[in-house]
């Protein structure tokens, strides 16, 4: 039996903040809108057919807030074509939105692959987020 990965659904404290911000963030990296319902906003990547599902948090759950280092996710990873495709996201999305990148980004980790290369940084609720190549 052979599985893909079909669909991820990320829970945001706020929709007004995390919509727009993953909205704009997966349009660049070429997901395209799938979907926008009372209870979340989903967008599709056309080459894998994988969906990004982003819902508003239950308000009875949102005092527990995310920590990636807790049990669970730690980050996505999203792969692009090239070192240039990384450096051009980062300009378009990470310095345009004022956002901090993480470990001194965009740089090259060879301790991981001769070629890997990424951007790191977070969404509004932490959610660590990566654009790699490798």
């Amino acid at each position: 039996m052979k599985a893909t990965l079909q669909h991820i659904q990320l829970n945001v404290s706020n929709k007004n903040i995390s919509y727009p911000f993953y909205k704009e963030m997966l349009k660049l990296l070429g997901y395209k809108p799938y979907l926008e319902e009372d209870w979340g906003i989903g967008l599709k990547d056309s080459k894998s057919n994988l969906v990004i599902f982003i819902v508003e948090t239950e308000q009875k759950y949102r005092k527990n807030k995310f920590h990636r280092k807790t049990t669970g996710i730690n980050h996505l990873a999203f792969l692009v074509g090239s070192k240039i495709d990384v450096d051009e996201f980062n300009k378009k999305f990470v310095k345009k939105n004022k956002i901090k990148p993480l470990y001194q980004t965009p740089k090259a980790f060879p301790e991981y692959t001769p070629k890997y290369y990424a951007v790191y940084f977070e969404d509004p609720d932490r959610i660590k987020l990566e654009v790699v190549f490798t």
